[in-house]
């Protein structure tokens, strides 16, 4: 009997491993994703979609800020900042002490998510024409980091851990370009007074920082006070969340670690809560009065080129030309081919291009809607091409695990 088990458990253990896959740590946070955007869909064109509408654009009966006067709003203003605030942490850790604190190991990163923003931009412009349609240019300019993170899971140690650090770091670099843009280029009116006092909260929590204060909850309270000062000035609220973790400390008076503690504490809060609620309220498109032009419009064709074409060219294009004139080298070990897959697996854009997507067209909810098919069209074809080329390219083994996972011995 135990022969057959030991002969059986092989073959069991290599059918269900994709199935098991789904569920380590890099994988899970994308796989709810995709679940989410598919539930949204669902919703959106199913019998409940006046229900589903009227959840997040329905007037509340109260609310305690009149300025959100809808859950949409809470969510896309409110809870969105945590994801925001949870991003700025993990930009501060990886610019003090993590992979982007060595200047030359941040050369290539940075400027490949520089050139992942500029070009997709451009192909955006190229085809949609501009016009009415320029403002939603840096649409496919960002790269959703637990989506691609999530493909990346589903591949075991197939892609060499040179690569991951890499699509991670830059798609830090381009959350920080991101959330600049956003501040920058989607504020259409300031209002200086709450500016005024903003600057006077920021300027609070930073001397708190100075001083050493290395207790959480002052931090927490003055985080709340800029989110209302900010979400007054015209500035979009979640812009707060990544002020407010730029002052939190590195360490308490007694060396303890102050900032990673909360990015860990908050991070699993801001993937598997925070980001597929927005997700559920923001993805879902309903098809029924649309048409077939809704999906030609030069609109939803230029964020899906500029996510699949855009983003693939301006990335593998930067790293190949640093490499060849010995600006940056390559990520180690990684062949030119596994890079052309992480650069296609870049045009995942699915969190951020909704948020610049709503701000984009704000008065134009058609817009919003074909941008939406745009995104999620141009992030399912990244997601399945960059795939299909890392696991069909890559030269590095997958290795198979014991019933408890661990990996065997390489005697």
């Amino acid at each position: 009997m135990s022969e057959t088990n030991n002969t059986t458990a092989p073959p069991l253990r290599r059918i269900f491993a994709p199935v098991r896959a789904l569920f380590v740590s890099d994988a899970s946070a994308g796989i709810l994703l995709i679940i989410v955007a598919a539930a949204a869909m669902l919703a959106a064109n199913s019998p409940f979609a006046y229900e589903y509408k009227q959840l997040f654009y329905g007037e509340l009966p109260w609310t305690p800020i009149p300025k959100l006067y809808d859950l949409h709003l809470w969510i896309n203003d409110g809870l969105m900042a945590i994801f925001f605030f949870v991003v700025g942490l993990e930009v501060k850790r990886e610019v003090v002490c993590g992979s982007l604190a060595d200047p030359a190991a941040r050369r290539l990163p940075m400027v490949a998510a520089a050139a992942g923003m500029l070009v997709p931009a451009a192909v955006y412009i190229a085809v949609s024409g501009g016009g009415e349609y320029s403002n939603g240019w840096a649409i496919p300019a960002a790269t959703d980091i637990a989506f691609a993170m999530g493909v990346l899971g589903l591949l075991g140690n197939r892609v060499p851990a040179s690569l991951r650090l890499f699509l991670l770091t830059v798609a830090i670099v381009d959350d920080i370009g991101a959330v600049l843009v956003i501040a920058i280029f989607y504020t259409p009116t300031i209002k200086m007074v709450w500016l005024l006092v903003s600057a006077v909260v920021f300027g609070l929590m930073l001397a708190m920082n100075r001083m050493k204060v290395g207790v959480l909850w002052p931090y927490i309270l003055m985080s709340v006070v800029l989110w209302y000062c900010v979400l007054n000035t015209g500035v979009h609220a979640t812009i707060a969340g990544v002020l407010a973790a730029l002052t939190i400390p590195l360490q308490r008076p007694d060396g303890n670690s102050m900032l990673e503690k909360l990015e860990h504490g908050l991070a699993p809060w801001s993937a598997y809560l925070v980001v597929p609620v927005f997700g559920f309220a923001n993805a879902g498109v309903a098809l029924g009065g649309m048409g077939i032009e809704a999906f030609t419009d030069p609109l939803p064709i230029a964020i899906a080129a500029g996510l699949v074409i855009g983003k693939q060219l301006g990335i593998f294009s930067i790293v190949y030309l640093s490499d060849k004139v010995g600006f940056a080298p390559r990520p180690a070990n990684a062949t030119w081919m596994e890079i052309w897959g992480i650069s296609i697996l870049c045009g995942i854009g699915f969190t951020m291009s909704l948020f610049i997507g709503g701000l984009a067209f704000p008065q134009q909810p058609l817009f919003v809607e074909e941008a939406k098919i745009g995104i999620l069209t141009g992030s399912a074809i990244s997601a399945i091409l960059g795939f299909i080329v890392l696991r069909l390219t890559t030269t590095h083994p997958e290795a198979e695990c014991d019933d408890q996972g661990n990996q065997p011995s390489q005697a």
